[in-house]
């Protein structure tokens, strides 16, 4: 292999082992991943009536409080997060994010998945639910309310908690749901 294509492969290596070889299943960790949770919630949900009003009147949602992304042309990020339906949890939720384009960097941010219906929860629940890359994403900023737009069913938020990312990238998002016990 020259140089150039272990300069290249090196980084993208080294993201996908941080992104997917150090995450344990959501269900290893429930104590503080619940924590980590509310924690998450009261931070997208403050000073943000909108969002308020959707944990309160969703079906369900899906909230992963410490989601890390790293990428160098191809991106991954993965996190693990709590299931509720009508407030109350439900479960445990794995995600996985690969994608591709002009891109550097690493950030760390809060993803919440608002289920509108109960079949789009359904949907998520049933395992191998994936989310394509043309459903976008709110960006939560401080200060600054937003409506979240739903397809099929389902919404999605983000809040940047740290990093720096440049770029613009395609790709999707695959998750894997586990009941509690």
């Amino acid at each position: 292999m020259n140089s150039l294509a272990k300069k290249m492969y090196l980084p993208f290596l080294g993201i996908l082992f941080l992104a997917f070889g150090g995450c344990k299943s959501a269900q290893n960790n429930s104590n503080s991943i619940v924590s980590d949770s509310m924690e998450a919630k009261a931070s997208v949900s403050k000073n943000q009536p909108n969002i308020s009003a959707l944990f309160a009147n969703s079906v369900g949602y899906a909230i992963f409080p410490n989601v890390g992304k790293g990428a160098y042309v191809i991106g991954a990020a993965s996190g693990n997060g709590t299931v509720y339906q009508n407030g109350k949890l439900i479960g445990y939720a794995d995600m996985k994010q690969v994608d591709i384009g002009l891109q550097i960097g690493g950030k760390a941010f809060i993803e919440v998945m608002f289920f509108q219906t109960q079949e789009a929860l359904d949907r998520f629940k049933g395992g191998n639910f994936e989310l394509s890359g043309d459903i976008s994403a709110v960006i939560i900023e401080e200060g600054a309310s937003k409506t979240v737009d739903f397809q099929d069913g389902v919404g999605v938020i983000t809040k940047a908690k740290a990093g720096a990312m440049a770029g613009i990238s395609v790709g999707g998002q695959k998750f894997e749901y586990f009941p509690t016990k």
